[in-house]
């Protein structure tokens, strides 16, 4: 039976929901209330895109949490417990937003437009309200704001060659995680060398959404000649290439050392970050998870629907295969896990799905590919 999601005023449509609909898109999912596409009906070809050529992908739920004003600066350095105050303008950086525990509450990118205006392109949390509560907790002076910006991202290994297209041979110089401010036929957006794969590509932060169609055709025109096509942030590259879904690959009870985010985090924050004092606690005693992967010996391929099956050493549950999935390039089924750290590379294991199937796994390093 054919199942879909029923309109709310909840759930929001993004600016380049029209134009995904019109290539066919098959298949959404909620993601900080609003719809992202996820498929488009052909999952090889759009796998393949991706590895091989170009996609572009409606990414609009990566929703911008706007910290701007006086204290900017300080109300930023509050939330993410990396030094800020060494941050260049133009640049964006992988963060941490933790609770007073050193929970991982997001993992957004940080990007710094002005040293008193800020961005965090955050994951599936509400971190605007947890922005807007610590600053009026603590008296600063900021607007706080969800800003119509929406990102459309380009990906694979021929994005640059797109993009260049769009903008000018010059873009080919623009580093990783670095952004700046673009026109397209009026249109205004921040281009970033940024996106949620490991093919490389390019993000394109429109910031007027009444322009996503035609920011859409644009990039389509653009990579005819390379094959462009529509996709989705793809879960099975995204687990070969070991990246983490923040509510997927974590808990309550997840921080930074846990998910092989220990080097995003500065222990000489301000004693006011918000979870330094935590982390340094935890740093010191060092985790008592780690992720790691796990290739399973089991038939048929395997995918998110198959939920999140347990991890046994001997009698031992260890853990959770918090992503499981079928690798195309290395025709295995993989996926990533949270467990304890006498779990390690080499190590066999047996893993039990909740529909009663068991199959044997082996515990191997990050990423797979």
């Amino acid at each position: 039976m054919a199942h879909t999601i029923s309109p709310s005023a909840r759930v929001r449509k993004s600016p380049f929901y029209d134009a995904t609909v019109a290539d066919g898109v098959v298949s959404f999912t909620v993601y900080n209330r609003m719809l992202m596409p996820t498929g488009y009906g052909d999952p090889d070809a759009e796998y393949r895109r991706l590895i091989e050529g170009v996609s572009m992908w409606d990414v609009a739920v990566e929703r911008q949490v706007e910290i701007a004003g006086p204290d900017a600066a300080r109300l930023t350095q509050i939330l993410v417990p990396r030094r800020i105050d060494k941050m260049p303008l133009n640049m964006g950086w992988y963060v941490p937003v933790c609770d007073h525990r050193g929970v991982v509450l997001n993992d957004p990118i940080l990007l710094k437009l002005a040293d008193d205006r800020f961005w965090l392109s955050i994951a599936d949390s509400d971190i605007l309200f947890w922005a807007r509560a610590i600053a009026g907790e603590r008296g600063l002076d900021v607007r706080i704001t969800e800003p119509d910006v929406s990102p459309l991202a380009i990906q694979g290994p021929k994005a640059e060659d797109v993009v260049a297209a769009m903008f000018g041979e010059d873009i080919r110089a623009l580093r990783y995680f670095r952004f700046c401010e673009v026109e397209l036929d009026g249109i205004p957006m921040q281009l970033a060398r940024s996106g949620w794969s490991k093919q490389g590509g390019f993000e394109l932060y429109l910031m007027d959404g009444s322009r996503g169609t035609e920011l859409w055709e644009h990039v389509k025109a653009a990579g005819e000649p390379f094959g462009i096509g529509p996709g989705n942030p793809n879960p099975m590259e995204r687990i070969e290439s070991g990246l983490l879904s923040w509510g997927a690959d974590t808990d309550d009870e997840t921080n930074p050392y846990e998910i092989r985010m220990g080097s995003y985090v500065d222990l000489d924050c301000p004693d006011d970050t918000i979870g330094i004092k935590a982390l340094r606690r935890l740093q010191e005693r060092g985790p008592k998870r780690h992720q790691i992967g796990i290739v399973m010996d089991i038939d048929g391929q395997l995918h998110a629907g198959d939920g999140q099956p347990r991890i046994f050493k001997g009698a031992s549950d260890v853990g959770c295969v918090t992503s499981p999935v079928w690798s195309p390039r290395l025709k295995s089924n993989i996926g990533i896990a949270l467990a304890w750290t006498g779990v390690g590379p080499g190590d066999q294991v047996k893993v039990t799905f909740d529909d009663g199937r068991e199959c044997q796994g082996e515990a191997v390093t990050l990423p797979f590919l």
